[in-house]
């Protein structure tokens, strides 16, 4: 694994927490999102790009390979939970990542309490994670969705013989 790549992932929430400690002294905004992230495709690039956009350090957590699995279904994730992360935190938009092992994002915003948690367009702003981002002064946002593009559509487009 590159330098580069180790360097922006972290082992869990608490060393990501510690990490933006003096980014935040210097009055940088935090981010965070979350997602499976099984095989990077343009919805994830256009969703990460956005919420990159809204503020100055993106953090993205990256579901374990048994939270996937029982989200997902089996044959879930397609890739394990390392090469995820690291896929992710080398893109030029991503700050930092980190594999969180909970079945929803809500133990990890009580750490790292961002500024702005995001996710995409296939939700809407009444999310779990909602109550846990205001209590402490934090917003919620909804970023964009590309229409047709998934990793359970790729999935299905690649057994079918589509590509």
């Amino acid at each position: 694994m590159s330098q580069y790549m180790h360097d922006a992932v972290y082992n869990n929430a608490q060393a990501v927490a510690e990490y933006l400690a003096p980014l935040r002294k210097k009055g940088k905004t935090v981010v965070t999102t979350n997602g499976c992230f099984d095989i990077l495709h343009a919805g994830h690039i256009l969703y990460l790009a956005d919420a990159a956009a809204l503020g100055d350090i993106l953090v993205a957590g990256v579901n374990s390979d048994d939270v996937v699995k029982r989200l997902k279904g089996s044959g879930r994730p397609v890739q394990n939970e390392t090469d995820r992360v690291s896929l992710i935190a080398a893109l030029k938009m991503v700050d930092c990542a980190f594999i969180f092992p909970e079945n929803d994002p809500r133990a990890f915003l009580e750490i790292i309490k961002p500024d702005i948690h995001v996710k995409g367009g296939d939700y809407t702003e009444d999310i779990i994670e909602k109550p846990v981002v205001e209590a402490y002064g934090g917003k919620v946002h909804i970023v964009s969705f590309k229409d047709g593009c998934s990793t359970s559509s790729i999935i299905d487009r690649i057994i079918s013989g589509i590509l």
